[in-house]
Order: C-alpha cells, then structure tokens, then sequence
C-alpha cells in the first residue's frame, strides 16, 4: 500500500488544495477522515479594534464568490477589544450572519438600533438577508453602521440581543420581511419602511408605531409574555392593527386580542373583518377551573375566509385581566365556509380538545374540517359532533 503524502500536508496547503476541487467532490473530501471534514468550510480568523470591523466584514462578503464559493472561505472570526469577536457566515442567495455572541459576560446596558440607508459596500455581492445576533450595547453602532450599507437588503432578522430597548427602521427601500426574536427588553418599535409585507415577532409587546400605512401579508405577534411595559391602551395598538388586517397568516395571543383589538373593534364588530385570513395561529393559556374559548370563537367570526386553524396552549402565556368575555358573544356570527383543518398543540386534557372541537364545528358550514389532536392523531370529527 502506498504512503499517503496528502496527509503530512499542512492544513494550509491541504485547504488550498480542496478550493480547487468541484462542489462535490469538495464535499466528499469530508469522508476521509476528520482531519478533511472542514477544511472546505474553515473559518478566517483576523484581529483588530471595533473600528475595523465595518471594513473586515465588508472585504470578506465581497471576496466571497457564489457561484464558486469553495475559492473563498465562509466563515470569518474578527477578534477585537478584550476577549470579544464577531463570527461572519455567509452562504449563498445571498444571506450573511453576524454573530456578536461575546466570549464572557459584559454588564448589559440598554441601548437602542437606528437602522436608515446610506452608501452600499462597494462589492457585486449583494446581500438580501442578513441575521443579527446577540447585539449588544457594545456593539450596536456596529450593527447599526452595517445594516444601513445594505441598500439591496430584503430580509433582516434580530435574534437575542440582550438590552435592545428601542429600534427604528427608516425607510430601507427594498426591505419586505422583518423578524425579531427573544428581544426581551424591546420597549419601542418605529417602523418607517413602507414595504414591509412579513412581520415576525416573538417576545413581550412593545409599543409599534408604522409610520406609513402598509399592509402586511404573514403577521406573527406572539406575545405570549404580555406586554412590555404597563399602561397599554387599544389606541397604542391601533396602527398596529390595521396593519395586520389584511394578513393572509396571522399568529395572535387570546390577551392581545381581550385587551387591545376587542375594545377597538367593539363598536365596529358588525362590520368589521379579517377579510383575508387563511390561516391563524392562536396562542391561548390554560385555567383548568376556568377553561374557555369564548375569546377564540369570538374572533373566529371575524375571519370568512379562514381555511387553517391552529390553536396552542401554553400555561405560562400571559393572561388578561378583568375581561369580560360574556361582551365577545355578541358578535355577529359569520359561518366558516371554507375552514379544512384544525390542529391542536399542548392541550393537557383530551376532554378540553373534545369540547373545542365540538364548539368550533357548530360554526362551519359544510363538510367538517380535518382535526389533528395534541398527540398527533386524527380525531373523527363525525364522532366529534
């Protein structure tokens, strides 16, 4: 058996090596040992101050090449200050991701994201995607500085970023789709693009302020840890619904719609609707003593055209206070013609799917829809009845 040169090669040479490769045959290099497993997608380490970093991450997205990019690593660790580092991924169609996870504990101070357009990078590469996570109050004017160079940026998604008390969105030309995850201390939310068509966001409410009227096609508001700060009012919420009006999928928690939809709509109930509603998501608690879904059937009559239901019980979710769900009833009811599927998600007690499924099937006309319990199965809506 021959002597195996390859393998008393530096990682250097090794890696140079594999850039040359087809994709497949790249990948299938990862198979023999593994020494070979991630010198195609090795990391470049680099070091320098904070000041650096705009101009680090803007060389390393515009050297990557999609169509080839085995001739260019993907992956960038930027060490500055003491101890802290930014991890760069990028990967084709055009995403990038900045990780700002720090490598020790910093004391957390609140701070607030100003996102608005200026110059693009100088590069053919343009990013439509790009994730922010674990900003912090150190690196926020980073964050913010990199966004905003982003003048072909489509999607833009925050994750976890610890003491993000306030973020702006100004007017991004091309952004259509923002989410935003576990921002627990997210307070204040100024939307000023006006082409947003998805909204995702997990996490107590803030207060939304959509500075231009645009309609949004996928709302997700699960808020299911309440609001973020007392003393909100159905008119702090008003914008926010007539933007998710016109939503096509929507994620709604039982206390926003008590708290801040039914108040405002109360007067309108007769006429006013989720027109285009195909698919909700409902997120309700759980009171065992006192389990109700009077608020659900509530909206539910607001939504004709509703073809998919999906209804969640989280225990822990934030419970409204002093409403009164007997006012719900008299909603004007409209039959759900067109409804084909409900699911149902963490119910604790069998009985509770049960009496749901029966309540909502007396609001369909038609053939009943298809109805998938917590375990998994099929619940015989025939029987159900």
């Amino acid at each position: 058996m021959g002597k195996d040169l390859l393998s008393n090669l530096p990682d250097e040479i090794l890696g140079r090596i594999v850039s040359f490769l087809p994709n497949e045959s790249a990948l299938e290099t990862s198979l023999l040992s593994t020494r070979w497993r991630d010198l195609w997608n090795e990391a470049v380490v680099r070091h320098g101050s904070e000041e650096d970093i705009i101009g680090v991450v803007a060389g390393f997205v515009t050297s990557f090449q999609e169509l080839d990019p085995l001739k260019h690593p993907r992956k960038l660790q930027f060490h500055f200050a003491q101890e802290s580092v930014v991890l760069a991924t990028v990967a084709n169609n055009s995403k990038l991701m900045l990780d700002f996870t720090p490598w020790k504990e910093e004391l957390q101070m609140g701070y607030g994201l100003f996102f608005k357009p200026y110059e693009s990078f100088p590069s053919t590469f343009s990013v439509k995607t790009l994730y922010l996570k674990s900003v912090t109050s150190f690196t926020s004017e980073v964050a913010s500085s990199i966004v905003s160079n982003l003048e072909h940026l489509q999607n833009l998604v925050l994750i976890h970023c610890r003491g993000l008390e306030s973020l702006s969105v100004d007017s991004i030309s091309e952004l259509h789709s923002l989410t935003i995850l576990d921002c627990l201390e997210l307070k204040s939310l100024n939307l000023k693009t006006s082409k947003l068509k998805s909204f995702r966001y997990r996490g107590p409410l803030p207060l939304i302020r959509p500075e231009f009227h645009f309609n949004l096609s996928h709302a997700m508001l699960d808020c299911r840890l309440g609001p973020s700060c007392t003393g909100f009012t159905t008119r702090d919420f008003d914008a926010t619904l007539l933007t998710i009006k016109n939503s096509e999928v929507l994620t709604l928690c039982k206390w926003t719609f008590e708290e801040l939809i039914w108040p405002s709509i109360c007067p309108l109930s007769g006429s006013f609707k989720f027109y285009k509603l195909r698919e909700l998501w409902w997120i309700d608690n759980y009171n065992k003593k006192e389990f109700s879904m009077e608020a659900l059937f509530s909206f539910l009559k607001l939504c004709p055209s509703l073809e998919q239901l999906v209804v969640t019980i989280d225990p822990e979710s934030y419970s409204a206070e002093g409403t009164n769900s007997c006012i719900m009833k008299e909603t004007k009811c409209t039959e759900l013609q067109h409804l084909k599927l409900i699911k149902f998600i963490g119910f604790p007690c069998p009985k509770d799917e049960i009496s749901l499924a029966k309540g909502l099937i007396r609001l369909i006309k038609g053939n009943p829809p298809k109805i998938k319990s917590s375990d998994g199965n099929f619940l015989d809506a025939i029987s159900v009845q």
